[in-house]
């Protein structure tokens, strides 16, 4: 899975059977944590793509509502593993997870699950990140297994989120 990042108290996460939500503090205004989020080549997991770290060309989403969560790799494959339903910058981002517990793209949103990120202000330069993924249970027996190995995704991803917030340059 690529170089760890460890700083576990970081992220702190709330389960339950069919949910998972992470909430963290960045160290940036809420406009810089939404631009961060959405910039997905800054921190997500390379990994984590059909593409892979080696052949990824692209990742990102397109920002509006009915707008994909996408990636491109070699000769032109795009996946599409994800499609925008709120895009309300710098507070919120509702999104379908379009990815099945075995890594096969889920077609029907509606048994997909389901990604919300909210953004808001914690103080001066301060911006807590709650990003709560959740209707497992739209993937049917597999469900609760998929909320478990997506809690350690999410804890890594997010981890990897909060350092790349930490590297990007601040406005005065």
């Amino acid at each position: 899975m690529g170089q760890e990042i460890a700083e576990p108290d970081a992220v702190h996460q709330d389960v339950d059977r069919f949910s998972l939500r992470s909430t963290l503090v960045v160290p940036a205004s809420p406009e810089e944590a939404f631009a961060a989020f959405t910039d997905l080549t800054s921190w997500w997991v390379a990994e984590y793509t059909w593409s892979g770290p080696d052949f990824l060309t692209e990742l990102g989403i397109e920002p509006r509502p009915g707008g994909m969560l996408y990636e491109i790799g070699p000769h032109g494959f795009r996946a599409d593993w994800g499609r925008v339903l709120t895009w309300d910058p710098p507070r919120r981002l509702v999104f379908v997870w379009q990815i099945g517990p075995d890594r096969v793209p889920v077609p029907d949103p509606s048994k997909a699950s389901e990604v919300e990120v909210n953004v808001e202000a914690d103080g001066p330069a301060r911006t807590r990140v709650t990003v709560e993924h959740r209707k497992f249970d739209r993937h049917g027996t597999a469900a609760e297994g998929y909320r478990q190995a997506m809690t350690e995704g999410w804890q890594d991803m997010l981890t990897r989120y909060l350092h790349s917030v930490r590297r990007r340059p601040h406005p005065a």
